[in-house]
C-alpha cells in the first residue's frame, strides 16, 4: 500500500514537473495587421486592419488571427523572414486565409533555429494579399 501511494505520488510529481517545463517551452507573440503600401502607386489599394496572435511551442509556431475591411477579397497570406525587425525579406511559409474582403488568417510551421531567433528579435511578419493589392495590404511584424 505504501509503495502504491510512493508510486503515485512520483508520478503526479513527474507530471507536474514535465508540465512546467511544457509551459516554460511557450512563447507568445503578437502583431497588429495594417494597411502598408509598398510604394506610393500601390496607396489607393489598400485599407484594412486585423490582429494576429502566435504561440512558439518548442519549434513550432501557431499563427490565429482575423481581418477586416480590404477593398477587395484576400488571395493569399504568408509569413516571411527578414534579417531585422522593418526589412522586408522572402516568404518562408504559406498561410491559410479568407479568400473575402474580412476573415481570418491561420497557420502553423516548424521553424529553424536561425527563424527562431529572428522571431525573437522581431524578425518576422504576416503579409496579406489582395486582388487590388497583389504585392501586400496588411502587414504586421510579430512581436513579443
Amino acid at each position: 500500500m505504501v509503495f502504491k501511494r510512493y508510486v503515485a505520488v512520483a508520478a503526479l510529481t513527474f507530471s507536474l514537473m514535465a508540465q512546467s517545463l511544457v509551459a516554460q517551452d511557450k512563447a507568445t507573440f503578437k502583431t497588429r495587421l495594417t494597411a502598408t503600401p509598398a510604394d506610393a502607386r500601390t496607396r489607393a489599394a489598400l485599407a484594412g486592419s486585423g490582429t494576429v496572435s502566435a504561440v512558439l511551442h518548442g519549434s513550432t509556431l501557431a499563427l490565429t488571427g482575423s481581418f477586416e475591411g480590404l477593398l477587395a477579397a484576400a488571395t493569399a497570406a504568408t509569413l516571411h523572414g527578414a534579417v531585422a525587425a522593418g526589412v522586408r525579406g522572402p516568404a518562408i511559409a504559406d498561410l491559410t486565409v479568407s479568400k473575402a474582403t474580412a476573415g481570418t488568417v491561420a497557420g502553423s510551421i516548424v521553424l529553424t533555429p536561425e527563424q527562431i531567433v529572428s522571431l525573437h528579435k522581431g524578425g518576422l511578419y504576416i503579409l496579406i494579399d489582395s486582388e487590388k493589392a497583389p504585392e501586400g495590404v496588411l502587414w504586421g511584424w510579430l512581436l513579443p
